[in-house]
C-alpha cells in the first residue's frame, strides 16, 4: 500500500502537468481537498496515494521521448508561440485564450487533452498547472493607478505598487511568482520599449527582475530576416536562474524571403483549395480584388495626406518586396499590404491563406473562421519563425535547469 508522505510528494509530481480541478477530477475529490491537501491542512490517504501513482505513471516524462519540457501559453491567440516551442520539444500543459474565434482556430489546430481556458485575469494562479516555462504574448496597456489595489497579491507588502495596476502584464506576473517557471518568454510591440516615454517597459523590466528576481534580456527582432514582411517586435526572455543566456546566439539571416514565396502562383503549379484558390489555374477569387470605389478613395486618401506632408496612405507591393506589418484591420481595406496586378489592374488583398504563409505557420494550418476573423487572428499573432529561433537557443538552458531539478532527492522518488 501506498503511505501518506507519498501521497504528497505524488500529488505534487501530478499538479506539474495537471490543474487542481483536473487532479480532483480523476480522483473524484473536490477540488478544495486537493488544495488542503497540497497545503498540508490535511493528509491525503494511502488509498489515495495509489490512486495518484497511476495517473503520475500515465503522464508522459521527459525519459519518454515524448517531450522535454513543459510550458504554458496565456495570451495565446491561435498558437504562433506554442508552435515555436513545440518545435523544439516543449509540452503545453495549459492554454489561455479569452477570444472565442481565436479559441476555435487554436482548438482546430492542437486539439489539446487539455480545455482552453478563458480570461485569465479570472483564473487563479494556483490553478495553472507547474511549468518548466511560461509563454505570454500579453497586450499592451497603458499601466492605470486606478481600480483596487493588489500589492500584496504576491505575498511582498510593498512589491508591486499602483504603476502596475490594470495592466494584463499582472496577471503574467502574478502567475510567474506562485509558480516559479525555470524560464519565461513575453513577445509585445515595439513601442512598448518607447511607451509613457519608457515608464511601462521600465516597470516591467524592473517587477521581472527586482520584484520576481529573473534574470531578464530584451531585443527587438524583426521579422523580415525570416519571412517577406517588416513586423518589429520586442521578446522578454527570463531564467530564474543565471544560466548564461544571451541573444547574441540567434541565427539571422542578412536576407529574408520576398513575397513571391508565399503568393499564390496562380498559373496551376499550386492545387486549388476551392476557398482561396480557383479553377485549374488555382486563381485567387474576384472577392479579394479591390472594388472601383475602394480603390479610388485609397488613392485619393493617399494623394491628400501627401500634399499635406504626411505619409499616410496604401502600401502597393509586387512580388520582388517585402510587405508593411500586418495588421489586426487588415480586413477593412487591407490598405497597407495591397498586391499590384499589373497596369490597369486594381490591387488585391492578401487571402488568408497567404496571410498564415507571412506570418511564417505551416501550409496545413487549418482556418476554420471568416476571412474577417482570420485577418485579425493573423494579424495580431507573432512570426512563427522568431519565436522557434528564439526557443532554440533558449532550450538548452531550459533543459540544464530541468536537468539540475531532475538530479535533487525528490526527483529521484518519482524516478524510482
Amino acid at each position: 500500500m501506498g503511505d501518506p508522505m507519498e501521497a504528497v510528494a505524488l500529488l505534487e509530481e501530478a499538479l506539474k502537468h495537471k490543474t487542481q480541478k483536473e487532479v480532483a477530477a480523476l480522483l473524484d475529490v473536490d477540488a478544495k481537498t486537493v488544495s488542503r491537501w497540497k497545503s498540508g491542512k490535511i493528509q491525503p490517504s494511502s488509498v489515495v496515494a495509489l490512486a495518484l501513482r497511476e495517473i503520475v505513471t500515465k503522464e508522459p516524462k521527459n525519459a519518454s521521448g515524448c517531450h522535454d519540457f513543459t510550458f504554458i501559453d496565456l495570451f495565446a491567440g491561435i498558437g504562433g508561440i506554442r508552435m515555436g516551442f513545440q518545435q523544439h520539444g516543449g509540452k503545453c500543459v495549459f492554454t489561455s485564450e479569452w477570444n472565442t474565434w481565436s479559441q476555435k482556430t487554436y482548438a482546430a489546430n492542437f486539439g489539446d487533452d487539455h480545455e482552453i481556458n478563458g480570461d485569465i485575469t479570472k483564473i487563479d494562479e494556483h490553478e495553472v498547472p507547474d511549468h518548466d516555462v511560461l509563454l505570454a504574448g500579453f497586450p499592451c496597456q497603458p499601466f492605470s493607478i486606478a481600480g483596487v489595489s493588489k500589492k500584496n497579491a504576491l505575498g511582498r507588502p510593498h512589491g508591486f505598487e499602483c504603476t502596475t495596476q490594470g495592466t494584463l502584464f499582472f496577471d503574467v506576473a502574478r502567475i510567474i511568482a506562485a509558480k516559479r517557471p525555470k524560464a519565461f518568454l513575453l513577445e509585445n510591440v515595439k513601442n512598448l520599449v518607447s511607451h509613457d516615454k519608457g515608464n511601462t517597459f521600465r516597470v516591467i523590466m524592473e517587477t521581472l527582475r527586482n520584484e520576481l528576481g529573473y534574470k531578464v534580456e530584451a531585443r527587438v527582432i524583426d521579422a523580415k530576416h525570416f519571412v517577406p514582411q517588416h513586423r518589429e517586435r520586442i521578446i522578454i526572455v527570463g531564467f530564474r536562474e543565471d544560466t548564461g543566456f544571451s541573444f547574441d546566439a540567434l541565427r539571422i539571416p542578412e536576407e529574408g524571403p520576398k513575397l513571391e514565396s508565399i503568393l499564390h502562383p496562380e498559373n496551376g503549379t499550386e492545387v486549388a483549395d476551392g476557398v482561396f484558390t480557383i479553377g485549374e489555374k488555382a486563381k485567387v477569387p474576384p472577392k479579394y480584388v479591390l472594388t472601383d470605389k475602394l480603390w479610388a478613395y485609397l488613392q485619393n486618401y493617399a494623394a491628400k495626406h501627401k500634399a499635406a506632408g504626411n505619409g499616410f496612405g496604401f502600401g502597393l507591393v509586387n512580388k520582388n518586396m517585402i510587405s508593411r506589418t500586418l495588421s489586426a484591420r487588415y480586413y477593412k481595406d487591407g490598405s497597407e499590404i495591397l498586391i499590384d496586378r499589373g497596369a490597369g489592374k486594381n490591387p488585391r488583398r492578401l487571402t488568408p491563406r497567404e496571410c498564415a504563409r507571412l506570418m511564417g505557420f505551416p501550409e496545413d494550418w487549418k482556418i476554420p473562421v471568416s476571412d474577417t476573423q482570420a485577418y485579425r487572428q493573423f494579424g495580431n499573432a507573432v512570426a512563427v519563425p522568431i519565436i522557434t529561433e528564439v526557443a532554440r537557443i533558449m532550450k538548452p538552458h531550459i533543459m540544464a535547469l530541468v536537468q539540475q531539478e531532475e538530479e535533487t532527492p525528490q526527483a529521484r522518488l518519482f524516478a524510482a
